[in-house]
């Protein structure tokens, strides 16, 4: 039964996507409003999405400038990539959990307040030379 789960173990190892990643977990900003700052860098060399990044007005606009510089950080000290060769591959905004509060209403009643959570991935890769 060890030996299978040992395989099992080493196969995933060895077919892992071995491009340098980075991902923010649990973010409290709602997955729309980060999906509008994802797409405008999405296929960008990182030089030029940091440079966006930093002029767009978005309150998802800093977060996401953070998590590139982690993934291009584990790209430079992970892997020996060099930053000019770096586009953005892949980097999505998927919907983390929600969470739910109640605050007093009208007629004694509660109301359900919901707050948006984000998980955000981003994956770098080399440009062809």
């Amino acid at each position: 039964m060890a030996k299978r789960i040992r395989e099992k173990a080493a196969a995933r190892r060895e077919n892992a996507d071995k491009r340098p990643r980075a991902t923010a977990r649990h973010i409290r900003i709602s997955t729309r409003k980060a999906r509008i700052v994802v797409d405008l860098i999405r296929g960008k060399q990182v030089n030029e999405a940091l440079t966006i990044l930093d002029y767009t007005n978005k309150a998802a606009s800093p977060i996401v400038a953070k998590l590139l510089n982690s993934a291009i950080a584990n790209a430079e000290n992970n892997m020996g990539m060099d930053r000019e060769n770096l586009y953005i591959a892949e980097i999505t905004a998927d919907q983390g959990p929600k969470m739910k509060r109640y605050r007093a209403g009208s007629r004694g009643m509660a109301k359900l307040y919901v707050h948006y959570t984000s998980h955000i991935t981003v994956v770098l890769d080399k440009m062809a030379e």
